[in-house]
């Protein structure tokens, strides 16, 4: 018996929750800020530890501000007077009000003067310190020169800024392409406005959610997470309600009883959405067993996502839909007895093609897929800090300035933690490393020391990664010292290292959650396999055709490490979605009337709400280029491409002309029942469809 079988129903679930998502807002409350240090670095990496330890030293109370003086041809005596007299005025903002004096570049072209600030200064104090650093900085520097504001404190204060009402956006940005497309999908003026403000709420109640889990089980986020989650609620969510409502008016042709017509909506489209999005929350969770504690928190907070989408598309939107009656439709209405005009229309042609032509249609879909899968040759991975931002902020020209002028490793060194009492011999072995321009003892306390390694090699080259491991075994062999290397270079090989791990171990895990899936709903070895291996091949055109595109028009220099993992998991689980939604379909209709015209059947009914709704996540996943992560910008466009591409070839051309070619043998070892064996069954829905 369905809730919505009778007309009380809907109003217990409605009221159930409104209280529920009432509470989660009232007393959700903000996410947690980890502050650990090594919190968003990869799990048992050195580079960790290094950052843990660095907090026992005296100069863990120091957050630098790296004032750097420019100016082409080389600084003037006036340009030198001004810098020193900065380093006067700036004692009044520095920590213990002590400047050290300015360090002049070989070519006298640059200068640096360190500007020690406290490190645990909240944000909004350390905003206004880096701004009156900025403006004491510029006030007195002759025509020509330039200062920038780098360093700790500066990337802080402006990556901060970057992201400053970034969700804001994109919550806004998303919301109004959902209504844009869901307006032009629907063709009435309020029908749209149902599932974009159940689904909407599903987002603000998982946001809340996950708020909880930071303060309760250390669930660690940032605002790329959070922006992921929201575009993973309403796409996914936005989905499951286009399904549902196009099974709701397939069933309002039949049912004059609008309750009855969704409680049958509810069953028959029900195990589809179950198994999507059992399949796309599983294959988060698998984010779980990362290294990157990015991903992980990606991971957890994505499944909260999916599950609450799932929630409210299947519980809530329900309910509300059948408030509002046939009258919600309006001007397209359904009415009882009125033929589907899905039988006939585009879908149906597209099927009749297709099936006519299987072979052909299957050759052009696997040539079109390998020739874009071509244009991964080549790739490369791996940002620098300076370029994962779409918005080259102070900070990161400061930094540029920095590395033209000085040896390439000056501004951001490697950074070893020792015995105090061991602090001289790994010095001395660190010198030794070929590479190493120079290495100082910069710090200690009565336990551990830091010494900090100049590297000649430019950031995040192969010769910079060797020479972070040449340090590494060359302090690791000094007797007594329990060395360990960190820095900004000896955590970005930590986090390749990681990455390339965890693509190895979660990539098949997906695949086995993926297949494990379609398994258990078709209870078929080969429709199984068959899809899993469509939505593979459609991953690796799209990924091939997103780095042709970063390569040619977007000129970014390489992928970041986390887009290949994330880009593949997103693209594999919500794909899926697609062919779980024809292939349950299709096997409903071969039961009676065979396989071959099973599938175009099937393509004919679902090939309308699937390619809305793929282009509305397609659209959605754009929607992260908003933020302005690079990160974020490629795993917007690589999935955005591939789910069109699925949507439009996989779905609709070569998963229909493998099923007309395998025949019943796509269904092996199982088959769908005839209508010999069990026509009563499916009298009742032949006659609704």
């Amino acid at each position: 018996m369905s809730i919505f079988s009778g007309p009380r129903g809907k109003w217990a679930v409605l009221a159930v929750a409104v209280v529920l998502s009432g509470l989660a807002l009232a007393f959700g409350g903000a996410s947690k800020v980890n502050t650990d240090p090594a919190a968003a670095l990869p799990r048992g990496a050195e580079s960790a530890t290094v950052a843990r330890l660095e907090q026992r030293l005296p100069s863990a109370q120091v957050d630098p501000a790296l004032v750097v003086y420019s100016r082409p041809g080389g600084l003037s005596a006036s340009d030198r007077a001004a810098i020193e007299e900065d380093a006067s005025r700036l004692a009044a903002v520095a920590l213990r009000g002590q400047v050290p004096p300015p360090v002049f570049s070989p070519r006298q072209d640059v200068a640096l003067l360190p500007v020690p600030l406290s490190g645990s200064l909240p944000l909004a104090q350390l905003t206004d310190a880096v701004r009156k650093i900025r403006t004491e900085a510029r006030k007195g520097l002759p025509a020509g020169a330039r200062a920038e504001v780098t360093g700790g404190a500066g990337f802080k204060v402006d990556l901060a800024s970057v992201f400053e009402g970034a969700n804001v956006t994109l919550l806004a940005v998303t919301a109004t392409v959902v209504a844009v497309l869901l307006l032009l999908t629907y063709r009435s003026p309020w029908l749209w406005l149902v599932p974009l403000s159940v689904i909407g709420m599903a987002d603000q109640v998982a946001a809340k959610v996950v708020a909880i889990l930071t303060r309760t089980a250390g669930l660690t986020v940032d605002d790329s997470t959070l922006g992921i989650t929201s575009v993973l609620v309403f796409g996914a969510g936005t989905n499951y309600a286009l399904l549902l409502i196009a099974r709701y008016r397939e069933r309002l042709r039949v049912h004059e009883d609008r309750h009855a017509a969704m409680g049958e909506a509810v069953r028959s489209a029900g195990p589809a959405i179950l198994a999507s999005s059992a399949t796309v929350t599983l294959a988060l969770l698998t984010l779980v067993f990362a290294l990157s504690p990015s991903s992980r928190g990606i991971g957890m907070a994505g499944a909260v996502g999916i599950v609450t989408a799932v929630v409210y598309a299947l519980v809530v939107l329900p309910a509300v839909l059948v408030v509002f009656g046939r009258g919600l439709f309006w001007p397209f209405a359904p009415k009882v007895g009125q033929d589907d005009p899905t039988r006939t229309g585009l879908w149906s042609r597209v099927g009749g093609a297709v099936s006519r032509r299987p072979a052909l249609m299957t050759a052009v879909s696997v040539i079109v897929l390998a020739v874009l899968a071509l244009g991964a040759v080549g790739v490369r991975s791996g940002l620098a800090q300076t370029e994962r931002f779409r918005e080259r902020v102070e900070a990161i020209a400061g930094q540029e300035t920095l590395s033209r002028a000085f040896p390439a490793g000056s501004a951001q060194p490697v950074v070893v933690i020792s015995r105090a009492s061991a602090a001289d011999q790994v010095k001395d072995a660190a010198s030794a490393v070929p590479g190493v321009v120079r290495a100082t003892v910069t710090d200690r306390s009565s336990g551990y020391a830091r010494t900090d390694v100049v590297l000649k090699a430019d950031p995040g080259s192969a010769a910079s990664f060797a020479a972070v491991k040449a340090v590494r075994a060359a302090v690791h062999a000094v007797p007594g010292a329990d060395a360990v290397v960190g820095g900004p270079e000896a955590t970005d090989l930590d986090e390749r290292a990681a990455e390339t791990r965890d693509q190895r171990l979660v990539i098949p895990l997906v695949l086995a959650v993926v297949l494990l899936t379609l398994l258990l709903l078709l209870r078929s070895v080969v429709a199984a396999v068959t899809l899993v291996l469509t939505v593979v091949a459609s991953f690796a055109a799209s990924f091939g055709a997103g780095w042709l595109a970063f390569r040619q028009f977007f000129g970014f220099p390489a992928l970041d490490l986390g887009v290949p993992l994330l880009s593949f998991l997103f693209l594999v689980a919500l794909g899926i979605d697609y062919n779980i939604f024809l292939a349950t379909r299709a096997r409903e209709e071969a039961a009676r009337q065979g396989t071959r015209r099973g599938v175009v059947t099937a393509l004919a009914v679902t090939g309308g709400v699937i390619t809305s709704a793929g282009v509305l996540l397609a659209a959605v996943f754009a929607v992260l280029g908003v933020l302005p992560l690079i990160t974020l910008t490629q795993i917007g466009v690589i999935v955005g491409f591939g789910v069109l591409l699925d949507t439009a070839l996989v779905r609709s051309v070569l998963v229909p002309a493998l099923v007309t070619l395998l025949g019943d043998r796509f269904w092996w070892p199982s088959a769908p029942s005839r209508p010999g064996v069990s026509g009563a069954v499916h009298t009742e829905t032949t006659v609704a469809s």
